[in-house]
């Protein structure tokens, strides 16, 4: 039984300096749709974020978009989406996003999206959630931080079982197949 409904993007609002980077947030935006699976993300229409949007929605899929309404003022808010939260800070967003998803997929973007990524690896192994998180790859975006990490860990300011609990995978079908075996191990265990 696949319970995994809502997948949670983070990504850029920039399209990066390689086409790949587009190319790669379509084809997660085509394989989420066509896995059933709704999009929620920041709620813009520019950069990655939008492309991403934009392809869920040309598959037929739904995308629910959450924005501080400092944001909406500043023009960026998506308005062609299938739900559009508007909230009153970056705090509240990353809660009702983290609160509408069942897991959460980070594909290349900066500063935004790598303190939304670390925040909700640590809520996991805060067990403050059991979702998994996800890393896209692309291009190889981000090996420079997963050797930090690896760094983190040999220093032992990293548990390893932490830096593991991040999968990490170049093509969207990679990360989450990993979803949905992570989801029936956590049921075989909820069984056993």
């Amino acid at each position: 039984m696949n319970s995994m409904k809502r997948i949670c993007v983070f990504t850029g609002s920039y399209l990066g300096a390689r086409p790949e980077y587009l190319s790669a947030a379509q084809a997660l935006g085509r394989e989420l749709a066509a896995r059933g699976l709704e999009l929620v993300y920041g709620g813009a229409h520019i950069g990655l974020m939008g492309a991403l949007a934009d392809t869920v929605l040309a598959e037929q899929g739904r995308v629910v978009g959450v924005i501080p309404d400092t944001l909406v003022d500043r023009e960026v808010a998506h308005h062609g989406l299938s739900e559009l939260h508007v909230v009153d800070s970056m705090h509240a967003r990353k809660a009702k996003m983290a609160a509408l998803a069942d897991g959460v997929i980070a594909l290349p973007g900066g500063i935004g999206t790598l303190e939304e990524l670390f925040e909700a690896l640590t809520w996991r192994a805060l067990h403050i959630h059991a979702k998994p998180c996800g890393l896209l790859n692309i291009n190889h975006y981000y090996d420079l931080l997963l050797q930090f990490l690896q760094h983190s860990v040999d220093e032992k300011f990293l548990k390893a079982e932490y830096h593991a609990m991040l999968v990490v995978g170049e093509r969207p079908a990679e990360v989450l197949d990993a979803f949905e075996q992570y989801e029936r191990d956590s049921e075989h265990k909820m069984k056993a």
